[in-house]
């Protein structure tokens, strides 16, 4: 994360048209690799897959992931999936760790990540063009528009009462523990209920930020480095595109953030936020 100045863009706030300084955070994004694609159908035990086609070359190191196809799709195979029925159409993308530097592992992430539109058959035709194609965020994102952040939180571990869920400190004469609940409920019903604050796993939990506003997307850093003074703590250094969102995201650095759009937003997207300034000072202190 760092900061800058821009003009306040929210028409109802006090300082609307003003230059404002705004913490934000920046997401390095390297592009996705179009690895497969799968079609869906509806039954009375739920979706159910009807299709599925690989490309002709998958990358080696998603093999670390789950088991590959052993030769290439095969003409009938082909012709399979084109005539396969189907009402939802997905593609199977993998992200590649190797071109971002601050991200250790070698091992890729595989997500689905569905295709919208109206005619079913356009929809896999256009998925199919896209098999062992690189798609990149610049490719569907809109400077101004808002999106959903869907990330994994810092890790905690087991944690207390007090800590996990905020709760009162007993008092200083309690004769047992102080950093403990005072009661676990009511004898009847005779069992805990969930709303009662317990210790237990705080943290590592997938969560859903909604709303946060695309302040800016750059294809190429060199254009508009970004790049603070030392790099970004616990990161390194960003050597793809990036995209700068206002406020925070849910997790530590080097961990997946995936972006969608917002199902939540109903008023219009902004135009291109005016951004007068971004700090690009040393995070390391001194």
């Amino acid at each position: 994360m760092t900061h800058a100045f821009l003009v306040d863009f929210r028409k109802r706030s006090t300082t609307a048209s003003q230059e404002v300084s705004v913490p934000i955070t920046v997401l390095e994004t390297p592009p996705l690799k179009v690895v497969a694609v799968r079609l869906y159908h509806s039954t009375p035990y739920g979706r159910r897959v009807s299709g599925e086609i690989w490309a002709d070359e998958v990358p080696p190191q998603l093999a670390r992931r789950r088991p590959l196809p052993k030769s290439p799709p095969t003409e009938e195979a082909k012709a399979a999936f084109a005539r396969a029925p189907g009402e939802e159409v997905f593609v199977l993308v993998e992200t590649q760790p190797h071109l971002v530097s601050g991200v250790p592992t070698k091992t890729p992430d595989l997500f689905e990540v569905r295709v919208s539109g109206e005619d079913f058959d356009e929809r896999r035709t256009w998925a199919r063009d896209l098999l062992g194609k690189e798609v990149s965020f610049e490719d569907f994102a809109r400077e101004g528009e808002m999106v959903d952040v869907v990330a994994v939180t810092k890790g905690k571990g087991f944690q207390g009462h007090i800590k996990r869920f905020g709760v009162k400190l007993q008092p200083r004469k309690n004769s047992k523990h102080r950093r403990m609940i005072g009661t676990l409920g009511p004898h009847n019903p005779s069992y805990v209920s969930y709303r009662i604050p317990q210790a237990g796993q705080m943290g590592y939990h997938r969560r859903t930020e909604y709303n946060k506003r695309l302040l800016r997307v750059v294809k190429d850093p060199r254009t508009e480095p970004i790049q603070p003074a030392g790099g970004f703590l616990h990161y390194g250094e960003i050597r793809n595109g990036y995209a700068i969102l206002h406020g925070s995201v849910p997790g530590p650095a080097r961990r997946l953030v995936r972006l969608r759009l917002p199902i939540r937003f109903h008023g219009v997207a902004q135009e291109k936020v005016d951004i007068r300034y971004r700090s690009v000072a040393s995070k390391q202190g001194g």
